[in-house]
C-alpha cells in the first residue's frame, strides 16, 4: 500500500476485518455439518468443531454399504435413486421453465399486442401471491388428473415461472428491434426470429435462469413431500426424513447425507457464479 493515504488503509483493513467476520459467521453452519458429519452418535451433541475421533463410517452407513453400528441393521436407503430423482426433477423442471419464460417473455417484448402491458403488469402482481396460497388448487388439479406419484406431478406446476419471464423480457428489450425487422425482411417466421435471432443473443439471462432454477427445484421440498408417498419417487430433500427414524434422530447421518447433498450444488455453484452475477446484473440495467 506504498503511497495510500494512512486513512484509506484503515479504511481497508476495516473493511477486509469486517468481510472476514461476516464470511466466517455464514459459513460457520457449513462448517459445523461437515464437522458433525464424521462425528460419532456419542459425540456429535457436543460444540467442539474439531471431533475427538474422527470416524468415516457415517458415509457408507448412509450410502447402506455397512449396518448402523448402534442397531446392527441396514438403513434400507436408497441413496443412489434419490440422487436420480433429484436430478430427473430438477432437469425436467428446469427445461420446461426456461422455455416457457422465454416464449411468454418474446411475447411481452417483442409483440406487439393489443394491452400486452397491461396483461403484463396483471401477470407480474401474482409474483405477490404467497405460494401457500396456490398449493391446495394445485393439488386438487394433481388429484383431477392422476398425477399423485409421479414425475410429471412435481414437474408441470413448476414449469412457469413470472420471475424467470420478467428476466429475459429485461433482455429481449436490451435487443435492438432492427435485428427482427431484418429478419422478417429475409422471411423469417416469428418462431424463427423468436429461436435463431433473439434466444442467442438472451443467451446470459438464460444461462441465469437456468442456474437459479436448477438450484431452487434441487432443494424443492414441501411439494414433492405432499404429492409423493412412494420412497422410490422421493427426492434427496424428502428422502433424508427417513434418517430421523424410530430409533431416534440420527444427526451425524443426517449431517453426512446432507454434505453429499449440497455438493453437487456447491459446485454448480462455483463453475457458473460468474455466468450468473453477469447475467443477473446485464438483467437488472438494461431494458
Amino acid at each position: 500500500m506504498n503511497g495510500t493515504p494512512p486513512r484509506k488503509c484503515i479504511d481497508l483493513v476495516s473493511r477486509l476485518v469486517l468481510l472476514s467476520v461476516l464470511g466466517l459467521s455464514i459459513s460457520l453452519p457449513f462448517v459445523w455439518m461437515v464437522s458433525a458429519s464424521f462425528k460419532s452418535r456419542a459425540e456429535v451433541d457436543e460444540v467442539n468443531l474439531i471431533p475427538h475421533q474422527m470416524t468415516t463410517l457415517n458415509y457408507p452407513i448412509v450410502l447402506n454399504a455397512q449396518p448402523d453400528p448402534t442397531t446392527h441393521k441396514r438403513l434400507g436407503l436408497k441413496f443412489g435413486r434419490w440422487y436420480f430423482n433429484s436430478l430427473l426433477i430438477a432437469v425436467g423442471t428446469t427445461l420446461l421453465q426456461v422455455l416457457t419464460s422465454a416464449m411468454a417473455a418474446f411475447a411481452f417484448a417483442r409483440l406487439r399486442w393489443r394491452g400486452r402491458d397491461k396483461v403484463f403488469l396483471l401477470y407480474l402482481a401474482t409474483m405477490m401471491i404467497p405460494g401457500i396460497v396456490t398449493m391446495i388448487p394445485n393439488f386438487q388439479a394433481m388429484v383431477s388428473l392422476h398425477f399423485l406419484n409421479t414425475y410429471h406431478g412435481l414437474i408441470i406446476p413448476a414449469a412457469f415461472s413470472t420471475f424467470g419471464t420478467f428476466l429475459l423480457r429485461q433482455f429481449m428489450l436490451a435487443i435492438s428491434p432492427v435485428l427482427d425487422e431484418a429478419a422478417m425482411i429475409d422471411g423469417a417466421t416469428k418462431w424463427q426470429i423468436f429461436w435463431d435471432v433473439v434466444m442467442p443473443l438472451a443467451r446470459p439471462g438464460l444461462i441465469a435462469l437456468t442456474i437459479i432454477t436448477f438450484l431452487g427445484s434441487y432443494q424443492s421440498f414441501t411439494w414433492p413431500l405432499i404429492m409423493l408417498d412412494q420412497s422410490q419417487l422421493y427426492p434427496m430433500s424428502v428422502g433424508m426424513l427417513s434418517l430421523d427414524s424410530t430409533y431416534g434422530q440420527q444427526t451425524e447421518l443426517i449431517m453426512a447425507a446432507t454434505v453429499m447433498n449440497v455438493v453437487p450444488l456447491i459446485i454448480i455453484f462455483v463453475a457458473f457464479q460468474k455466468f450468473l452475477v453477469s447475467g443477473l446484473q446485464v438483467g437488472g440495467v438494461k431494458g
